[in-house]
């Protein structure tokens, strides 16, 4: 479960860094950059802790995936940023992607075997 929360810290990030790159190039001064490099910085940094117990490709489509799902309506909401229904259609695809994935993937084996070494 620790995993699962640094991965969601991990979008969370991720989401408020590339939004405050927007902030940033609409806004005079140097907050927003600033805010942009720690996000993005803190967002790479939970998402490897994260990969540690969750499957690369399970947690990277989550966090990208997730990410451009939410930045997209996000950049819609706060920047007026159109909605059109190809990207409707993208973002559908998306999560379907994110599924299909998250499906695809089988959890580890609770009881490994041992590897046996042959003795000569």
């Amino acid at each position: 479960m620790f995993y699962w929360i640094l991965l969601a810290l991990a979008i969370v990030a991720e989401i408020t860094g590339t939004l405050s790159m927007k902030w940033a190039s609409i806004s005079n001064g140097s907050a927003g950059f600033i805010l942009m490099l720690a996000m993005i910085t803190l967002s790479y940094i939970f998402l490897a802790f994260a990969v540690k117990k969750i499957a690369l490709g399970v947690a990277y489509a989550l966090w990208e995936g997730i990410g451009i799902l939410l930045i997209t309506l996000f950049s819609v909401l706060l920047f007026d940023e159109t909605l059109s229904m190809m990207k409707v259609a993208g973002l559908t695809t998306l999560v379907v992607g994110i599924v299909l994935i998250k499906s695809g993937t089988r959890k580890a084996a609770s009881l490994k075997k041992e590897p046996t070494h042959a003795t000569v």
